[in-house]
């Protein structure tokens, strides 16, 4: 905390009487009298915190942390102009007196006003958990409030996510995901695994519900592929049971989770989306042009299914790109997350170094070179490929670093999203 430009700005007031009913500044005066310059801001402080007025609690607290320390009252909220050790003592009571502050704002629910205090001391932790146990609100405003310090502003994507779903739907919620992703890919496979349950739910149970409509037996399997098997009737005259650029757009997304269950669900949704009118089965980017077909072949290979089919797809979309073509690389990249999903990390690393060896890591949404030489403890690959690259600084250090066993941990990521 340099200085006090970066303290939280809200507009100050102060309430004009004190607990007792008493004008509060002529409270002070007496308590000045009667008690003492310790007293009077002991009461301010009370009278303060008693009436909810946080921002003014907070200068009353430096301005007693000045009396405290015996540095000069006025301003009471600067540190500019403060030599060491006063300096340093004083900001110390600075960061506690905005951590108590933002504390008192958790505790009233005005998670915002608390966001402002504790990401000024650096200190996210405690909005993040009040935000994990945030349930919503009927106040509009407030809400939207919310939602952007938990997602836009990165206090709790993944819970900012499941309240931008459960208040403003599934399409709000895409939008989201891809207009401002989390940063953190942990977070962003957490946000995708929300979308994938939540939509689940839904087209499980507008399916139920048209089945019953029809006077048919509703099966209780907890799958869609077991509610629609044999049901063909469901799909006739182009009939859906949910927006489809939802459903086209969630089934995309799905490829980077790795979360079994949600495998298991996103499989589920493509299942559906395969049988639905092909008037209704728009034209995917490549290589999945057919949108719920490719994924499920290629979900299924990361469920554990035999990976042939999507693998034997991706080769055959492979092609020799130029090298500032690279939209014709997407097919190779896709490839080379897959391999490296299922444990094939020596074949990832060869078509990488084959394929894409030309791009820098920042313009790949798969692993890199040296990533996928340290899944597979081929250092003696990485060197030859270095060196026929011309990068001589990963040969170097392919030659210096010892190869890993078989057994050692490596390093673990999902796929990026190339679509």
């Amino acid at each position: 905390m340099s200085d006090d430009a970066s303290r939280p700005s809200e507009s100050p007031s102060s309430p004009r009487m004190a607990r007792d009913g008493v004008d509060l500044f002529e409270a002070l005066d007496t308590t000045i009298q009667t008690g003492g310059p310790e007293a009077a801001i002991a009461k301010l402080i009370d009278d303060l915190d008693s009436a909810g007025d946080y921002r003014a609690l907070l200068d009353a607290l430096l301005l007693k942390a000045r009396h405290d320390l015996g540095l000069p009252l006025l301003p009471w909220n600067s540190l500019s102009g403060l030599a060491e050790p006063g300096r340093g003592r004083f900001e110390e009571r600075y960061v506690e007196a905005i951590r108590l502050v933002a504390s008192r704002y958790l505790e009233a629910g005005e998670i915002p006003s608390a966001w402002s205090y504790f990401r000024a001391i650096g200190e996210p932790e405690p909005v993040a958990a009040a935000l994990d146990r945030y349930a919503g609100t009927d106040d509009a405003e407030m809400l939207g409030r919310v939602i952007d310090v938990a997602f836009q502003q990165g206090a709790n994507p993944r819970r900012g996510f499941e309240l931008i779903l459960e208040h403003y739907g599934t399409c709000s919620a895409i939008t989201a995901l891809e207009q401002a992703p989390p940063a953190d890919p942990a977070i962003q496979v957490g946000c995708i695994g929300a979308l994938i349950r939540h939509l689940h739910r839904e087209l499980h149970s507008n399916v139920r519900a048209d089945m019953a409509r029809r006077g048919w037996t509703v099966t209780e399997s907890p799958t869609i592929a077991g509610l629609i098997a044999g049901r063909d009737e469901l799909f006739a005259d182009e009939a859906y049971h949910v927006d489809v650029s939802h459903l086209s757009a969630t089934v995309r997304y799905s490829i980077l989770v790795t979360d079994r269950d949600a495998l298991s669900l996103a499989l589920d949704l493509a299942e559906y989306g395969r049988r639905l009118s092909p008037r209704l089965q728009f034209e995917g980017s490549p290589p999945f042009e057919r949108t719920f077909e490719d994924h499920l072949d290629y979900l299924k290979a990361l469920a554990g299914d035999d990976p042939e089919p999507a693998l034997s797809r991706l080769r055959r979309r492979l092609e020799s790109p130029a090298e500032d073509d690279f939209e014709a690389t997407v097919p190779a990249q896709v490839l080379v997350n897959l391999l490296t999903r299922i444990g094939r990390h020596e074949e990832a690393l060869e078509l990488l170094a084959e394929r894409l060896g030309h791009l820098p890591d920042q313009m790949l949404s798969c692993p890199g070179l040296t990533e996928l030489a340290l899944r597979s403890g081929r250092m003696d690959r990485l060197a030859v490929h270095s060196r026929r690259l011309g990068q001589a600084v990963s040969y170097l250090a392919s030659r210096l670093q010892p190869a890993r066993s078989a057994n050692e941990e490596r390093p673990t990521a999902a796929g990026k999203r190339t679509d």
